[in-house]
């Protein structure tokens, strides 16, 4: 293995405030108290941050309502001038997102800034172009915009989660008012900061900041149109029971389990390259992430020899450096429950593998994982870990590794990695998945659909489908 000097990324190119306020109409202010982000990193307290109470909530609610009226009706292609103008700020302040993203959430800069930033203002330039469009978009001679939406996203991918939701909605003349997670404020607040750059007019986008509590006050808002959430499934289903009766519509992007299905002539060095991809990839904190491997019997051996060994080359520690491949679990409370997890699943008698790994002192740290000998039954192979942890599973036919694949409540993503266009699309068929990889895995693009089944929720983001969310 070859040994590599310390390439960390400039810390200098993004300033942060000792303290944010919430952003409504136009401009911050106050909230009703105040909460820490730190970097998982270090433990590193980054800013002071506000706590939007419920009068917050009313104030952001109020702003979006008030410039409904005169967004909702501006020509579309005067939208898109603006998503447009958006899009090129984000090209243009990059760099400093990314360190940003990777100092608030913990992810490796290489993907920050070589996944993430590219999809957040691609999904921008995507939405640009259906702003004047969308009589042709196949939702009716006129669609209209639903009002105001409300939309709470997740931390796993904050500046991304917060494109896929803010881009449709304002495309299509909604206006906006979005929480992101307690433990990644900074970026939506700086994106904040782009929309005044843009000249958006004021109250078109409004960011609130806080926790459960300040979420669930916002999708239950008598205000509120438009409910998009991504995030846990049993938060998913406290927000569908406060929505059931209510005029608001609703999108839910929720948990997964994907099955990442190895058939015994796929190319195994390309198969364990996107293993390793699907589940290590952001520190498995990922919804569609291949956290169960299902290796055909015949090769398990070789490709198991393969995955260590790839695994091994892993580098883990600082986000900032541009050779990290794994970089800070996102908080104490997730590490934590990855933690519990893996322990259950030693307990349960499956084994345990990680390559010696050296983790650092200060802040959330954990080795990339494997798990073999599981069985359907383990709590591993059932429940939604959002970490490093891989659990290994076998099959001898593509039927038994449909019925696997399958087994599971979740339905959001799979893999099939197989030589036979054939035997891809005769199982790609019979999975109940919202997204099934061929030969890859993780691969996202602004034109494409993203959803589930079951409980991975329900409606689509992404792609022309994405528009219809946000219609009547």
């Amino acid at each position: 293995m070859f040994e590599y000097a310390p390439a960390p990324e400039s810390r200098s190119v993004v300033d942060i405030a000792p303290s944010y306020g919430v952003f409504i109409d136009g401009r911050f202010t106050e909230g009703s108290g105040s909460f820490k982000t730190v970097n998982p990193a270090s433990e590193e307290v980054l800013s002071e941050v506000s706590l939007a109470g419920p009068e917050d909530v009313d104030r952001a609610v109020a702003a979006a309502r008030r410039a409904y009226e005169s967004w909702s009706n501006l020509p579309g292609s005067e939208r898109a001038k603006y998503l447009f103008r958006i899009a090129r700020i984000i090209q243009e302040r990059s760099r400093e997102l990314a360190v940003l993203e990777s100092l608030d959430n913990g992810k490796p800069i290489r993907e920050s800034r070589d996944v993430d930033l590219p999809l957040v203002a691609a999904h921008f330039f995507y939405y640009a172009g259906w702003a004047d469009k969308l009589k042709y978009a196949g939702f009716g001679p006129d669609p209209r915009p639903l009002g105001v939406a409300a939309q709470v996203i997740p931390w796993n991918f904050p500046l991304l989660m917060l494109a896929w939701k803010v881009a449709p909605a304002l495309a299509t003349g909604n206006t906006v008012v979005l929480k992101p997670a307690e433990t990644t404020p900074l970026s939506a607040l700086f994106f904040a900061d782009i929309c005044r750059q843009a000249e958006l007019p004021p109250g078109v986008v409004n960011i609130i900041t806080g926790a459960g509590d300040t979420g669930r006050t916002l999708v239950e808002h008598p205000g509120v149109d438009k409910v998009a959430f991504t995030g846990s499934t049993e938060v998913g289903r406290q927000i569908a029971r406060s929505v059931a009766g209510t005029s608001k519509r609703l999108t839910l992007e929720l948990g997964g389990k994907a099955a990442n299905i190895v058939f015994d002539d796929a190319p195994i060095d390309q198969a364990v390259e996107g293993i390793v991809n699907g589940i290590f990839f952001n520190q498995g904190h990922v919804c569609c992430a291949g956290s169960r491997l299902l290796v055909q019997e015949s090769v398990y051996d070789e490709v198991l020899e393969a995955l260590k060994r790839r695994m091994a080359t892993l580098r883990l520690g600082d986000p900032l450096d541009k050779n990290t491949d794994i970089g800070a679990i996102n908080s104490a409370e997730q590490l934590e429950r990855i933690r519990r997890l893996t322990e259950a699943g030693a307990e349960e008698g499956a084994e345990r593998w990680s390559a010696p790994c050296e983790l650092p002192a200060q802040g959330f740290w954990f080795a990339p994982t494997i798990f073999t000998g599981v069985t359907q039954a383990h709590r591993i192979a059932r429940e939604e870990i959002f970490g490093p942890v891989l659990s290994v599973l076998t099959f001898r036919t593509p039927a038994e590794a449909i019925e696997k694949a399958n087994n599971t409540p979740y339905g959001l993503s799979a893999g099939l990695w197989s030589d036979k266009g054939s035997l891809i699309l005769a199982v790609a068929d019979k999975l109940r998945a919202g997204v099934v990889w061929a030969n890859t895995f993780n691969k996202f693009d602004p034109t494409s659909p993203f959803g589930g089944y079951k409980e991975s929720g329900y409606g689509r983001e992404g792609g022309r489908h994405g528009l219809e969310a946000y219609l009547a």
